[in-house]
């Protein structure tokens, strides 16, 4: 009988009243692709952080190649074979890819040796797993997909055996998704394990072998991947029938709503963000914005939302909206009827520190509504509305007093959601509406967002997720280098097309 690479036996961890993991247990077989999906709060960072070493588990064991092993720090991890790839990279910017690949893992104080070394071995993974990245190549001007590779070489130097890799395309563009795809499964046929985490279905059906699902700190099913289905997945994840599709009626656009025109932006170090970038939003239709993150879509959310300055035309109904700072900000945009959810939640749509109808009421805060006089503002209207919304949008718990950070991540993007769909904007700008949301929140804030379209309204809709852009939009612009590379529609196009224009080439005319 074959012993499993990885072996977790009543893996139990707490913190404070919060059960993380409960009596977890999972076998993970050597050459295989192994997926670990749930939703958010399932406990899957968790349990892989005590095999990583950053967390302790409080009961439980861990077994490696069929010995018993004591992981307590990610250096007796790494030393027992476990590398990890995070979603977020841990490299220096300013430092080569020779210099990442040894950090930590140098063999005397002259470095030397230590990178004739490192570069001897390099030349031979990338040859072995057709990793190929310059390794005199700063880590600065390399793209995310070459990065990782970087990050992926970092282990595999260090003589992992077990990979693990935790949300890794939410950065890729589609062809370098595919390109990962085809190092794990080179990496795989070299005997290498790895552990996949994704929240992604269509990537799980793709490229694992065997699927572990958690929900709510416990191991609810492993099951083969050719066994199953992306709906039989997603009820065991959510506990309910989800539906995958976004089911929505053919768009009926209306006259023009926001035009943008020449847009450009530039950051305080002289850099360019946005290259006269002109479109237009019509009532009643869904604009999305694909591309990979850091190609501008930042930039033209906070300029439409008030919160950067810029040069160039917008206009609402035909009407110029000021853009250089005199009168420009979020307050006075939400006056002229658009409304915002930001990409980050927590950092632009929240104040963690803040109770559920604290939150919901600011930015609108100055609603005659909620003023019970010139220097009081009625408390008790905001937490009725508040209850109301969390209601209608089924934020769990339904509880307005609820400090905002102790909400689930997909309960806090529905308060964002909530608060802004509420006020019946005339525009609804929308960034990365599902980011780190679990499958069932991804379903109601689809929904949300198509209610709205159906009303009348114009959306623009920014997202890195493809599938998401395909399946919601009615037009679809993509961003590369703070410029739109040109429209598309969703019937009209595909995956791999979107995918090359959101890389900088440009496709057929549209």
């Amino acid at each position: 009988m074959t012993v499993p690479a990885i072996e977790l036996i009543g893996i139990s961890k707490a913190f404070g009243p919060v059960q993380a993991n409960k009596d977890i247990s999972i076998r993970v077989m050597p050459g295989t692709i192994h997926g670990i999906i749930g939703e958010n709060g399932a406990g899957k960072s968790t349990l892989m952080s005590i095999l990583y070493g950053f967390y302790k588990a409080d009961s439980g064991e861990v077994f490696i190649h069929g010995k018993k092993a004591r992981i307590t720090d990610s250096h007796s991890a790494i030393a027992a074979g476990i590398g990890m790839v995070f979603q977020h990279f841990k490299l220096v910017d300013n430092f080569t890819v020779l210099e990442n690949v040894i950090l930590g893992a140098e063999d005397g104080a002259p470095l030397r040796p230590s990178l004739a070394k490192a570069r001897r071995i390099l030349t031979e993974l990338e040859r072995e797993y057709e990793l190929h990245v310059d390794p005199d190549a700063l880590i600065s001007d390399l793209g995310v997909g070459k990065q990782q590779r970087v990050e992926i070489l970092k282990a595999l130097y260090r003589q992992a055996e077990v990979l693990i890799l935790d949300e890794p395309t939410g950065v890729l563009t589609p062809s370098e998704a595919d390109q990962l795809f085809r190092i794990l499964a080179r990496l795989r046929e070299e005997g290498k394990t790895i552990i996949f985490i994704t929240h992604k279905l269509r990537e799980i059906m793709e490229i694992t072998d065997t699927v572990s699902v958690m929900r709510r700190g416990e191991m609810t099913a492993t099951v083969r991947t050719e066994d199953t289905s992306p709906e039989q997945l997603a009820e065991l994840m959510v506990g309910r029938k989800v539906l995958l599709r976004v089911t929505k009626t053919p768009a009926r656009p209306g006259p023009p709503v926001l035009a943008v025109e020449d847009l450009r932006v530039t950051d305080s170090t002289g850099v360019e963000r946005l290259k006269g970038v002109s479109f237009t939003v019509h009532a009643g239709e869904v604009l999305g914005i694909a591309g990979v993150t850091g190609n501008g879509q930042s930039e033209l959310l906070e300029v439409l939302g008030g919160m950067q300055l810029a040069t160039g035309l917008i206009s609402l109904h035909g009407q110029p909206l000021d853009i250089s700072g005199k009168y420009a900000n979020g307050r006075a945009r939400r006056n002229d009827g658009i409304g915002h959810v930001p990409e980050d939640r927590q950092r632009r749509g929240l104040i963690l520190e803040f109770t559920a109808w604290e939150n919901m009421a600011f930015g609108y805060h100055h609603d005659p509504a909620y003023q019970t006089n010139r220097l009081l503002m009625n408390n008790a209207a905001m937490r009725r509305d508040t209850a109301a919304q969390m209601g209608r949008f089924d934020v769990r718990p339904p509880d307005p007093d609820l400090l905002a950070r102790n909400f689930s991540g997909g309960n806090q993007q529905k308060l964002v959601v909530a608060r802004e769909i509420e006020r019946n904007p005339d525009v609804l700008l929308i960034g990365q509406p599902t980011r780190g949301v679990d499958i069932g929140a991804i379903e109601f804030i689809h929904q949300q967002i198509i209610a709205l379209r159906d009303m009348g309204k114009a959306i623009l809709l920014v997202s890195v997720e493809l599938d998401e852009i395909m399946a919601l939009s009615d037009r679809i612009a993509v961003m590369c280098d703070g410029q739109i590379m040109g429209e598309r529609l969703p019937d009209a196009s595909d995956e791999t097309e979107l995918g090359l224009m959101m890389a900088g080439v440009k496709g057929k005319a549209a």
